[in-house]
């Protein structure tokens, strides 16, 4: 079966460590939707929502950490669109656990949508930006470790 979200090279921002973590999103996307799909347990969907939820918050703190370093002038623009976001992932996980909501197809495409707007438009800008503004930061050496070990919670750990 076809994926919900098929990557493809219109989607790089041209900042290797982003777009591999926009791959690791579109994975997780598809991850849910296959989840949702093959009639899974919904304790193995929520799971798997709240992984990309996670995954998502800290891939959008590194996002805004590499804009305040590199004087980003869209920074609080952008940061808003990241925080409009979570607030809605958090209504959607509040609204699961009172059993007021469940994860649908509508809900993915929902996600995808965002994404590939998100990317498109304001992430695209910032990609540009930092590569005629920015440099690769020492500490994205560990973060990108996290990362791609899908253990990006010890990154933010050392970092406190």
């Amino acid at each position: 079966m076809a994926e919900l979200f098929e990557w493809n090279d219109d989607y790089n921002v041209g900042v290797a460590d982003i777009d591999e973590q926009h791959l690791e999103l579109v994975a997780l996307i598809n991850q849910l939707h296959d989840a949702i799909r093959s009639h899974k347990a919904s304790k193995q969907v929520r799971r798997t929502l709240d992984e990309l939820a996670e995954y998502t918050r800290t891939h959008f703190a590194i996002e805004e950490r590499l804009m305040r370093e590199s004087n980003y002038p869209d920074y609080e623009s952008h940061r808003s669109y990241h925080e409009a976001l979570i607030d809605q992932i958090r209504a959607l996980q509040a609204k699961l656990d009172g059993g007021e909501a469940s994860i649908t197809f509508e809900l993915l495409h929902f996600l995808r949508t965002w994404l590939i707007r998100h990317i498109c438009d304001v992430d695209k800008q910032f990609g540009a930006y930092f590569i005629a503004h920015g440099s690769r930061p020492e500490w994205m050496v560990e973060a990108h470790a996290a990362m791609t070990s899908r253990r990006w919670w010890q990154f933010w750990k050392a970092r406190a």
